[in-house]
């Protein structure tokens, strides 16, 4: 039987990154079908009292997701998957900065529309931003950030993961989400993070 999940992700975002990659790999041993949206990180804080510091890397987030927002209503959803692929290949493994030089990278790299970075700074996609971080919010609150997975119409923030867990281990961690999607009353399992992302 095929289970349904979606994900949602900033492409800035390296734990959604990460989350990511190790649905890649539960998806290679397991019939999953994943269906991906945008969650802008700079939408959520929209309004939000921040440091100086945070608030301007949560600015730098806008112009990614708009790209890929406007790449998804030229092309159609079947870019979404790829393009995030290789933006999340150049802002994490691949180390590049979140500025419009990256992203302009990435577009030639998928052989999209080189035309499609003139969203970055543009506001014409950002209420398909806003719908789509609202229907993850919708599902799991307002209290998280990225990733947010749904299982079967459960929804959680996380997991958050570092290194992606590959094989027996990644079905293992998959078990366990999809077991707590079961249970109607599970809300949160927590520690402090104390490893950065591995690549």
């Amino acid at each position: 039987m095929t289970t349904k999940a979606k994900f949602w992700f900033d492409p800035a975002c390296p734990w959604a990154w990460m989350t990511s990659r190790w649905i890649f790999e539960v998806q290679s041993q397991r019939d999953i079908e994943v269906e991906w949206n945008i969650f802008s990180l700079a939408v959520l804080n929209e309004g939000r009292e921040l440091t100086p510091e945070y608030r301007a890397r949560i600015d730098k987030t806008w112009g990614p997701v708009r790209v890929i927002a406007a790449a998804k209503r030229k092309n159609g959803y079947e870019v979404v998957l790829p393009l995030y692929t290789t933006i999340g290949n150049l802002f994490h493994p691949g180390a590049k900065p979140i500025e419009k030089e990256t992203i302009i990278e990435a577009l030639k790299i998928a052989n999209l529309d080189a035309s499609l970075i003139d969203a970055y700074d543009s506001t014409e996609f950002d209420q398909d931003l806003r719908d789509s971080t609202k229907a993850a919010l919708d599902l799991v609150g307002s209290d998280v950030g990225t990733p947010v997975i749904s299982v079967e119409g459960v929804a959680f923030f996380g997991p958050v993961i570092t290194p992606a867990p590959k094989g027996a281990d990644a079905l293992k961690l998959w078990d366990g989400v999809v077991a707590a999607a079961s249970v109607p009353g599970f809300f949160e399992l927590k520690r402090t993070r104390t490893a950065r992302p591995q690549f």
